[in-house]
């Protein structure tokens, strides 16, 4: 049996739907946006050469072999290292889900496809792979902060 399933099961969910989500948006939106709850929530369709909200732009050529090392280095620590929490299973799943989803389009396409666009708040546009990367550090926090000293 697989050392950590949770944490390979999570990683390949999400970045299974991080791949079809940016496939749906480029395919139909064109380079354009989608108002779902105007003023507040959008699909806008955009491209970034960049990391996370568009830092370091034009970084791509670095950008997708710390991907690559990120991804094989949780990939190592999972199945070569200790049997994890499952909190600590599915946050280590999300960060590889985000580091492969975004690592593929880097290679693939040269640059990462964005679309998630919440205008209420101002907040850059981001994709499922940056969320899958908070959503796995809040998992990591959690385990953290709730783990009883020994």
């Amino acid at each position: 049996m697989l050392k950590n399933e949770f944490f390979w099961l999570v990683a390949l969910i999400g970045v299974s739907i991080d791949q079809i989500s940016k496939l749906l948006t480029v395919r139909y939106f064109h380079q354009g946006t989608f108002l779902l709850l105007p003023g507040i929530f959008h699909i806008t369709y955009t491209i970034n050469t960049g990391a996370a909200w568009s830092v370091f732009q034009g970084g791509v050529n670095w950008l997708k072999w710390l991907s690559l090392l990120v991804s094989l280095a949780l990939m190592g620590f999972a199945y070569f290292g200790a049997h994890l929490k499952k909190i600590e299973q599915i946050g280590y799943g999300l960060i590889l889900s985000g580091a492969l989803g975004n690592g593929i389009d880097r290679f693939i396409q040269g640059h990462v496809v964005d679309f998630l666009d919440f205008r209420l708040i101002h907040f850059p546009i981001f994709n499922v792979a940056d969320v899958c990367i908070n959503l796995g550090i809040a998992c990591l926090l959690f385990a953290g902060f709730t783990e009883k000293p020994k």
